[in-house]
């Protein structure tokens, strides 16, 4: 479930602040303190204890200033969400290659997979966060842009490379909830993941003896094991399937 929505600020306020154009306070700032700073420490407060744990009160008591001073450097929580998601959203490692060669997708399209599941297990509060609304900042644009590089050899239309990208991330996205959702369940409850499943083992036990399960009591015993690597396994299945549209697609148009 989603807490906190992208864009729900002043968003030409944002956008000021992600592009440069209004980081200095009009007056008194303080010696040493800048926006850049300021979005730092809320990282690492979101990072360590979620995302609820950031205030401009919370903020100001980490940085040593007075709440109102933060607020010459921006005008609330939701406008600082805006350049937290945007600083977190550097492209990584992945670095196009010079402009007279062509990027392996396949590479790309790895290095997206990894790329966007390393960013939600280090900034798993970026899961709390409806982004349908984004508020595009340069570490945003150029993301975007080392992707759309990277992907360039697969030669799909525009709307079909932007869905290789949303469907890359959702798998990322999707796995990175599963654990993080998993972690949060132990906190709440302080009951492990074993604990709980033992405690329903009597009664899953006696209903696949009952022979109406039929299908779920022939699995075998290592069907949800943890250490099965799902992640792999669906990036496996998604390059797979790429795989065979760009071979589909390079042989129709060989005929024509």
């Amino acid at each position: 479930m989603t807490t906190e929505t992208s864009g729900s600020g002043d968003i030409s306020r944002s956008l000021e602040l992600l592009w440069g154009t209004g980081e200095r306070p009009s007056r008194g700032p303080k010696p040493g303190l800048s926006l850049d700073r300021i979005v730092t420490a809320a990282i690492g407060i979101a990072d360590a204890e979620g995302l609820g744990a950031v205030s401009m009160r919370r903020l100001s008591t980490e940085l040593g200033t007075g709440t109102m001073t933060l607020y010459r450097y921006v005008p609330g929580k939701a406008e600082l969400l805006d350049l937290m998601l945007d600083r977190v959203s550097d492209p990584g490692p992945w670095e196009p290659p010079p402009p007279e060669e062509e990027a392996d997708w396949r590479a790309a399209v790895e290095s997206l997979a990894h790329g966007y599941l390393d960013l939600y297990r280090a900034h798993p509060w970026l899961l709390k966060v409806n982004q349908a609304r984004t508020v595009l900042g340069p570490s945003t644009l150029r993301a975007l842009e080392a992707a759309l590089i990277g992907l360039k050899g697969m030669r799909l239309a525009d709307p079909e490379t932007i869905s290789v990208i949303i469907t890359t991330q959702s798998l990322a996205q999707g796995i990175a909830r599963m654990e993080a959702e998993s972690r949060e369940a132990v906190d709440a409850t302080g009951r492990s993941d074993e604990e709980f499943w033992r405690n329903q083992e009597p009664f899953l036990n006696r209903a696949m003896l009952s022979g109406e399960y039929p299908h779920m009591a022939g699995m075998s015993a290592d069907t949800f094991s943890v250490e099965f690597d799902h992640f792999a396994f669906g990036l496996g299945r998604l390059m797979a399937g790429l795989e065979a549209l760009v071979r589909e697609r390079s042989g129709a148009a060989a005929e024509e």
